[in-house]
């Protein structure tokens, strides 16, 4: 009989085995260096966690930190993305006040807005995790970004997340808001769970009758909860994400299976015509790759203005890990001159 040890708990040492050698034949080196530095920072399988353990566990924002720092590099964030300024202030949801980051360039003129949802599983990370992913999206659209941390699950679960991107969506076209971008250049862009909010919130929005965003970024979403999609089953051990962590997430999330169709959750299920443009973005290491292929699919057939592009070398979470990647970079820059199309201004990303 096999001994587990006190570690073993909260590992899964054959699964981790097998999945350091398949990022080892899949990833580009720059992603394996990173995938190494994040191992080595010593995560729990988060699906073997309380919640309150799973949101101490280190990130993939760690991880870039560490790699910077082996690299003899910086970490500051105003080296690493010059210009771009950033204040933590608090905006209105649906049932109160919530903390935000705002990214600012530097500008004389009024910017365009992106209201922008972080990662996690609406159950882990915040603001500070997806930093690299706001301020990188801010420094090249050459836009104010409001990154936003919404109401999590388990103690606010679905829909409240929802709720609340849509509550500040709302806010943000008022002249209450007062923070000095364009309401009129109003984006939504979001990163895994917070792509789903993105176009969710588009969604709301339309069906609101409020004035749609102009462009709506999605990074990597979940689109529908089905673990049984091809990419599911082909990164069934991926990391950083995998097939079980993103079941830990949704059983976090809804009050009961009834939730799982839900169609601001399972968006392949919403009424997804006359949206604004959209952007996916996919990781080809990521178990929500056939996500973003179907909902590309799907928002076409409805006669969407979509576009999708892949990263066959890259894992979950890569997004915003441009001070180590170049692909992110590339892809930041990608969702950006996408972005600065819709918002109809002259910048050009550098």
């Amino acid at each position: 009989m096999l001994h587990q040890t006190e570690a073993d708990k909260y590992t899964n040492p054959v699964t981790d085995t097998l999945s350091k050698a398949l990022a080892a034949l899949r990833a580009e080196p720059q992603m394996l260096a990173l995938a190494r530095a994040y191992e080595s920072l010593e995560p729990k399988a988060i699906e073997k966690l309380s919640v309150e353990e799973a949101r101490s566990q280190p990130t993939i924002a760690d991880a870039i930190d560490k790699l910077l720092r082996e690299q003899g590099r910086s970490t500051d964030p105003a080296e690493l993305f010059p210009g771009v300024e950033s204040r933590d202030t608090q905006v209105p949801g649906a049932t109160g006040p919530l903390p935000a980051r705002i990214y600012q360039p530097r500008s004389d003129q009024p910017l365009p807005i992106i209201l922008f949802f972080h990662g996690g599983g609406w159950v882990v990370a915040d603001k500070a995790a997806y930093d690299g992913s706001a301020r990188g999206l801010a420094l090249e659209t050459h836009a104010m970004v409001v990154s936003l941390d919404y109401r999590q699950a388990p103690e606010h679960k679905f829909p409240a997340a929802w709720d609340d991107a849509l509550a500040v969506y709302r806010w943000l076209q008022g002249p209450a808001a007062n923070l000095g971008g364009d309401p009129e250049r109003l984006a939504l862009a979001g990163e895994s769970a917070g792509g789903t909010l993105a176009l969710a919130t588009a969604i709301a929005a339309r069906d609101a009758q409020l004035r749609p965003p102009a462009h709506v970024a999605c990074v990597y979403p979940l689109a529908q909860t089905s673990l049984y999609t091809e990419s599911h089953l082909e990164n069934a051990i991926a990391k950083p994400l995998n097939r079980a962590m993103v079941s830990w997430f949704l059983g976090h999330l809804v009050n009961s299976p009834a939730d799982l169709a839900d169609p601001r959750l399972s968006l392949l299920d919403a009424e997804l015509h006359g949206l604004p443009p959209v952007t996916i973005v996919n990781a080809g290491i990521d178990p929500l790759r056939a996500d973003g292929s179907r909902l590309q699919a799907t928002l076409e057939l409805k006669g969407n203005n979509v576009r999708r592009e892949i990263y066959t070398g890259m894992a979950h979470e890569f997004f915003g890990a441009a001070a180590v990647l170049d692909t992110a970079r590339e892809a930041q820059r990608y969702i950006a001159r996408r972005l600065i199309a819709s918002f109809g201004h002259r910048q050009v990303p550098r």
